[in-house]
């Protein structure tokens, strides 16, 4: 495995995983929010992803979920806000009921996706949530009551990391223009 060039990516976990890289926080309107993160904190750009449905398993059932998202990488760590659209049962309602957000998860990546889901489970977390679509392999574990937050666990794909990595080189080099932007299929439009 060869690792991208980036700060993001220093301080392996004893066991080799990626340390906590993101930190993802729920919102009512996310392009609302990434302008006040880069308005407040100087964060950006924001890449803003189209609204998508993905099914999703919820505490054990399939469910579809609807969400928005947007990252911008602040430093060592990826800033991402969710807007999810679907108000029944979810992992991103467990915590935040329409009206309200806040700080929802750590995450992280692992080349040993199953083995550190299993060792959540060993220690007594519930996988609270997981997506498995066309290899992008995700875990919520409830780690709330004691923590307050959810971990995600990300499986490892070396795309995946490679666009972490372009994200925090477009971040590091950011100029301070189009703090927010909508992704397109021909690059970006702002709200």
């Amino acid at each position: 495995m060869t690792r991208p060039d980036h700060l993001l990516f220093e301080q392996p976990w004893p066991e080799g995983d990626y340390r906590f890289f993101q930190l993802g926080f729920v919102v009512d309107d996310v392009v609302a929010a990434a302008t006040r993160w880069a308005t407040v904190f100087g964060v950006g750009p924001f890449a803003v992803l189209p609204r998508r449905t993905t099914t999703v398993t919820y505490r054990g059932r399939e469910i579809e979920q609807e969400t928005q998202l947007a990252t911008a990488q602040a430093g060592p760590v990826q800033i991402e806000l969710i807007q999810p659209f679907s108000d029944g049962p979810n992992i991103f309602r467990d915590l935040f009921p329409p009206g309200s957000s806040g700080f929802h998860q750590l995450c992280t990546v692992t080349h040993d996706f199953d083995g550190k889901r299993a060792r959540f489970e060993t220690l007594g977390y519930e996988i609270a949530g997981s997506v498995d679509a066309r290899g992008h392999r995700v875990a919520y574990i409830d780690t709330v009551a004691e923590f307050g937050f959810f971990t995600e666990v990300v499986a490892h794909r070396d795309d995946f990391i490679a666009q972490l990595a372009a994200n925090a080189r477009e971040c590091e080099e950011w100029d301070g223009t189009d703090p927010v932007r909508l992704l397109t299929r021909d690059g970006y439009r702002t709200p």
